[in-house]
């Protein structure tokens, strides 16, 4: 499930309202058709996230996760990884503040 700012998975997780984040990410290359927004949510939300994954129409994935800085830096490199399921040939990430329109993660 998701996590919401000043929670107890905050403390336990190492993150507090202040260090939360919005990561908006495209990875391209073979991530369609391959469980690619399966193994994504289960990460993210593994990782206490929120937010959610979702196929483009030119072939990308799109990834929206929100919660506690360093978790959602492992997010973005496992999404770099070579643990991903499919070929990652590139990731294009930004960050932002929180936006909070998340109750949990979500593929579609």
């Amino acid at each position: 499930m998701g996590r919401h700012a000043g929670s107890a998975h905050d403390s336990a997780r190492g993150g507090s309202a202040q260090d939360a984040v919005r990561l908006d990410a495209r990875v391209f290359g073979m991530v369609q058709g391959v469980g690619f927004r399966y193994w994504t949510m289960g990460t993210a939300e593994e990782l206490g996230l929120s937010g959610e994954v979702s196929n483009l129409d030119d072939g990308s994935v799109s990834v929206i996760a929100e919660g506690a800085e360093p978790q959602v830096r492992k997010l973005l490199d496992w999404l770099k990884s070579d643990r991903t399921p499919g070929r990652v040939e590139r990731v294009e990430s930004g960050f932002s503040a929180v936006q909070g329109t998340f109750g949990g993660f979500r593929a579609h």
